[in-house]
């Protein structure tokens, strides 16, 4: 009862009023949780003034509860002074086709990342090749990140679409988040030959599943595709944009943090044999391999703090939100 009464206390308003008390004005943006802080933040960064001052954190809750549901029951409250930020899961893909996305995809003064969350951004393709060179401080181009995601995508487009319906029907029991995982993740690359036997060991994997879904749930065939359908023209879901919409933590966890582990030892080993093989003996040798081994960092780490994904145009859509807010205009999208 307590923390009812804190979450309707806490509005747009209330921050507006302890604004009127400080030398410029303070909005507060409540995100799911802590690591979304970051995220967020890189965003509003551009936005921030010495007249104008955004403070991220999770809601205002005397439980300290976090997440996408109590970050939405402050929806009524939400103002020119408290901002809300939430993954869109699929709640922007589904549009108007289920009650909680049609609430989310109108409540005025809340942003989406319109990915599936931030961790899409974070393994942004054009993006991962300067990670890399950041982690090995090796700047040699051993592997096509887009080339590779487009047709990792383009592969996994027909499952992504059926786990995506079962959602959208309310049985996700029939494609469960776990039997997803284990179709679309990737267990090894081959960096010499740009991850091809990866991407037909992949295709092979994905045609199984989709042999069972199609046998077990014919009767879905034709919904199938008109959902399909309804992505591709009405979302804009590209299939070699795949990546963007699908669970983001598998995403991070299960292909790009594999991609990007593996391309960096062999950056890494590449660099070292170069030193090797240097005139260098001795000390000097000794020397140089510990300055390079100081230089590098960890590439996980970088991931999760990575900001290159300011190219993409669902980011820019972001931004459009963020700035027709700020200018007042919050009316329903």
């Amino acid at each position: 009862m307590m923390g009812r009464r804190l979450v309707q206390n806490i509005s747009s308003e209330y921050f507006a009023a302890t604004s009127a008390l400080q030398r410029c004005k303070r909005v507060m943006v409540y995100v799911e949780g802590y690591d979304d802080i970051p995220f967020w933040r890189a965003i509003f960064d551009e936005f921030e003034t010495e007249e104008q001052r955004f403070e991220i954190s999770t809601p205002a809750r005397s439980d300290l509860a976090k997440g996408k549901k109590v970050v939405l029951q402050f929806a009524p409250q939400a103002g020119k002074n408290l901002i809300l930020c939430v993954d869109s899961d699929f709640d922007y893909l589904f549009g108007e086709l289920l009650p909680q996305a049609k609430t989310l995809n109108r409540t005025p003064y809340l942003l989406q990342t319109y990915t599936y969350a931030i961790e899409n951004y974070l393994c942004y393709p054009p993006s991962l090749h300067s990670l890399c060179v950041r982690a090995t401080k090796n700047d040699v181009h051993l592997f096509d990140f887009e080339g590779f995601m487009a047709e990792y995508s383009r592969i996994i487009h027909p499952v992504f679409v059926w786990y995506a319906y079962a959602a959208r029907v309310g049985r996700p029991t029939v494609f469960t988040l776990a039997d997803f995982r284990n179709t679309v993740k990737i267990n090894y690359l081959n960096v010499e030959d740009n991850g091809k036997s990866t991407l037909a060991w992949l295709e092979k994997q994905v045609d199984k599943r989709l042999k069972v879904l199609r046998s077990k749930y014919r009767h879905w065939a034709v919904e199938i595709e008109d959902f399909d359908r309804y992505l591709r023209e009405r979302r804009g879901v590209v299939p070699e944009e795949t990546h963007l919409y699908m669970q983001g933590h598998t995403l991070f966890d299960n292909v790009v943090s594999i991609l990007v582990g593996t391309v960096c030892n062999a950056l890494r080993k590449l660099a070292v044999g170069h030193i090797l093989g240097s005139s260098r003996r001795g000390l000097p040798l000794n020397n140089e391999l510990s300055s390079y081994n100081n230089a590098l960092t960890d590439v996980d780490e970088l991931l999760k703090l990575n900001t290159g994904f300011r190219s993409c145009p669902l980011f820019l859509k972001i931004r459009a939100d963020l700035v027709r807010l700020l200018d007042g205009g919050a009316e329903s999208r």
